[in-house]
């Protein structure tokens, strides 16, 4: 679990970040990402219900995702809101898959 400074808690700043953030996305999954002039990074994750109708597989994405970021995280740059959206076909994927990808978009977008 992600310590509550790196989270995005509030709909205004998911909002925020959806609407003006830059971003980079992949088949399955894509980021935006503000800066928000704190001195960490906050993440937030979108699981719809396109991805599945089942909440416990939007959860157990979540989580895949989360843990991901916090194996990464020390490696991320500070001072920036990121928004993780995922898109269909992400359900299909392992731990290790997931957790390539957003290395390889991070990387891409040099938030690493």
């Amino acid at each position: 679990m992600l310590p509550k400074k790196n989270r995005l808690t509030h709909r205004k700043d998911f909002d925020n970040t959806f609407k003006d953030g830059k971003g980079a996305f992949s088949d399955t999954l894509g980021i935006k990402f503000i800066k928000n002039n704190l001195e960490n990074s906050r993440f937030g994750i979108v699981v719809s219900n396109k991805i599945s109708k089942k909440a416990v597989t939007r959860n157990k994405i979540k989580r895949q995702i989360r843990e991901a970021i916090h194996k990464n995280i020390t490696e991320i740059k500070k001072g920036l809101d990121i928004m993780i959206i995922c898109r269909p076909g992400i359900d299909k994927k392992e731990f290790q898959e997931i957790e390539q990808i957003i290395v390889q978009i991070f990387k891409k977008i040099k938030l690493i």
